[in-house]
Order: C-alpha cells, then structure tokens, then sequence
C-alpha cells in the first residue's frame, strides 16, 4: 500500500530534512531489550521540527514509541498543528525498511492530526487515513 501522494506544502527538501532528523534523533533511542531504536521527526505549522525516540522499560507495557513521543513533547510545548512526522527505525545500523507506526500510534495520530496527514517512511508517503482508517475519533466517543 505505498503511497504516492504529494505531502502538501512541504518541499522535497524538507521531506528530506524531516527524514535525516528522524535518522538523528533514532540515536538517542533507549532500547535496551529488543535493540530495535526508532527516531521521530514531527514538523509543526509553526515551522519548529521535534524529535523523539523509543523509549523501552523492563515492563514493556510502559514502553514509549518515538511517535507519540514527539507528539507529546510537541503538545507539551504549545504546538497543536502538524504538517508531517517522518519516522527512521531498525535495528543496529540497519534502516532501509520502513518503520510503521504500531497501533496505538496510528491511533494518537489520528486523534492528533488531519486524515490527510502525510507520514514519511523509507519507502515513500503515507496519509494517516490510509493507515488506521477506522480510527476512534471524539464523536465515536462521546456518544
């Protein structure tokens, strides 16, 4: 299901910064148990790039995935409108497949970002929607 869609106003180049920074901040991952360290980079509309990274814990229920990672640090500063997350994982050195997001990610993206939100892995764009495309959203909720 790779996608070929365009990724809004975002220009090549950006795509391609937002995945080099995904890349970088893979590093500083703490993955200790499965070795498997994922980086995420979320460009905001206010232009400010944040980063995240997996976090594991002994309890692996209390683990933390580089996405939600950076969206919450992003809500945690204020930002509340996203243009793209770009996400590097793998293990060792090796980062040539792509890394989707699991469940619960998709699930806070969907909660956190438009359904045409462009999410940029190793093998090319995806939107949101396409992704996790029976999402809960607030209505879904609220009755």
């Amino acid at each position: 299901m790779q996608a070929e869609h365009s990724v809004g106003s975002i220009t090549k180049a950006q795509q391609q910064l937002l995945y080099q920074k995904a890349c970088e901040a893979r590093k500083q991952a703490y993955a200790p148990y499965s070795g498997f360290c994922v980086g995420a980079a979320l460009l905001c509309s206010s232009g400010n790039i944040v980063l995240g990274c997996n976090v594991e814990n002994a309890a692996y229920p209390l683990c933390l995935c580089a996405e939600r990672t950076a969206l919450c640090a992003a809500i945690a500063a204020g930002e509340r409108s996203f243009l793209a997350l770009a996400i590097c994982g793998g293990k060792g050195e090796e980062m040539d497949a792509p890394c989707f997001p699991c469940g619960a990610c998709r699930q806070v993206i969907a909660e956190l970002c438009p359904p045409e939100f462009p999410i940029l892995l190793s093998n090319g764009v995806y939107l949101a929607k396409d992704l996790l495309p029976y999402a809960f959203s607030l209505p879904d909720c609220a009755e």
